[in-house]
């Protein structure tokens, strides 16, 4: 963007009637007077509002440039702010330079003056962000993203970048998308034997994973330098075609060590509400239209949020309520079992009426290196839920004794020698640490009202789809 070329955003905010300049977008609409002028409603994605340009027939060019100005097409104007008497709008700009700078074919052009449906957009990645709706997404996904790291580095909180090749497991599930060479065409012009899968030979010389959590590498830095966050994409090869699930999202882990469960759960809350008023303060004219346009409860939702201290609720307790609710459950409801949507949103919106963090669960339902209590059952972990979405944030104290690490892992059926150098931070000056990990998609969600999510990330990847 050049320095000398204003943005809209501003303009329309602050900028002075008087005042001339220079600034650039795509068309959304055209309107021609008989009078011998035209308006021009013009976009740059700064906002969600248009700047209108009164360009006069006297305009140099004119007759040659109008007629390619359609929805669509690209132009760079100048001219003087001034008045206008529209109710709608406090200033536009009366055009004395006109450019246009790329043209689009009216009849060929897939957005048209009309609203489309998300699945269609899907199909056009490459233009929804141009639309209202996904314009608004990813300004908001930007706040986000800023908030994010404002919350953490306020606290002190180091930001460290954990790898996307692995060769850990970090879940246990098993479900990881494999990187390697042995596919190579050419591999058996190098030596390689038909059908072969010896990873000694591969890139790596072991069998290597995009990673699905931070979180292992992020324990390293957390036991050495205090409290620490990361911020990156991570891969699920699970065959889930949900609205709830991608293939590839982005993931936020603090970790922070001398953090016990009770620590991790208000750091958990702080977070979120830092996130929510931030946005609400940033991005109110967007958040104003996922209310009215999307979700008529998102402003509401937020709200709750903010006003309610988030209630602690073991999951003995949660299962307790689930089963005397009287409710016939798609999934039923016993000790033991994990909580679906359904659950969780029952307790969000229809018991407590406010978020909550569900916390031990049945060891039997989480990974191998959360803290395991005295009971022999459950582990410190928790869930952060809220009305409308569900579980949002997860997290656990980490298991930092050697000897109930090993036999968990054991449990598990994990290979220790996978996890020598985990197993050697309970070996050398262990303490106790703890963090958890927000799905940034999840809290767009939240955020935007949008149902499925796939359309609150730029380009989704699911199943059999990876398109642009």
């Amino acid at each position: 963007m050049s320095a000398a070329l204003s943005r809209i955003a501003p303009l329309l905010k602050s900028a002075a009637p008087g005042t001339t300049v220079t600034t650039a977008g795509w068309v959304r609409t055209r309107r021609d007077s008989k009078q011998g002028f035209s308006f021009v409603e013009l976009n740059d994605g700064s906002c969600m509002a248009n700047l209108q340009l009164v360009i006069d027939s006297g305009v140099p060019g004119y007759a040659d440039v109008i007629k390619h100005v359609t929805t669509g097409s690209s132009l760079r104007v100048s001219g003087e702010l001034k008045e206008s008497p529209g109710a709608n709008q406090r200033v536009e700009l009366h055009v004395q330079s006109l450019e246009l700078l790329g043209e689009a074919d009216a009849d060929k052009y897939p957005l048209q003056k009309k609203r489309h449906s998300f699945e269609f957009l899907r199909e056009i990645a490459h233009l929804r962000p141009r639309t209202n709706t996904f314009g608004a997404i990813a300004r908001v996904r930007n706040c986000v993203c800023r908030a994010i790291h404002d919350f953490f580095q306020q606290r002190d909180f180091l930001h460290v970048q954990t790898p996307l090749i692995t060769t850990s497991d970090c879940e246990g599930a098993g479900e990881m998308f494999t990187v390697t060479t042995l596919l190579d065409p050419d591999r058996e012009a190098k030596g390689f034997k038909p059908g072969e899968i010896d990873y000694s030979h591969d890139f790596f010389g072991k069998k290597a994973s995009l990673t699905v959590s931070g979180q292992l590498e992020g324990e390293i830095f957390a036991c050495a330098v205090g409290p620490i966050y990361t911020f990156g994409p991570t891969f699920r090869a699970e065959n889930s075609n949900t609205t709830r699930h991608l293939a590839e999202f982005w993931m936020i882990e603090p970790e922070a060590p001398f953090y016990e469960l009770v620590d991790d759960m208000q750091l958990a809350e702080d977070f979120i509400k830092f996130v929510i008023r931030a946005c609400l303060e940033h991005c109110a004219e967007d958040m104003q239209f996922f209310n009215d346009r999307i979700d008529n409860t998102v402003l509401s939702t937020m709200q709750n949020i903010l006003d309610h201290q988030f209630k602690r609720v073991s999951y003995t307790e949660a299962v307790a309520l689930l089963e005397k609710s009287g409710k016939t459950w798609e999934y039923p409801v016993a000790w033991g079992i994990n909580l679906q949507a359904e659950h969780e949103r029952w307790l969000t919106e229809d018991h407590f009426k406010q978020p909550i963090i569900v916390y031990d669960y049945p060891r039997t339902l989480k990974p191998f290196y959360m803290y395991c209590n005295d009971d022999g059952k459950t582990v410190r972990a928790m869930d952060v839920l809220v009305p409308r979405v569900g579980e949002i944030i997860g997290g656990s104290q980490r298991e930092h004794r050697l000897d109930v690490l090993e036999s968990r892992l054991a449990e598990s059926g994990l290979d220790p020698a996978a996890y020598w150098w985990y197993l050697d931070l309970r070996r050398y000056g262990s303490v106790p640490h703890s963090g958890f990990g927000l799905g940034l998609e999840r809290m767009i969600l939240l955020l935007t009202g949008m149902q499925n999510i796939r359309d609150v990330i730029p380009f989704p990847r699911t199943p059999k789809n990876a398109e642009f």
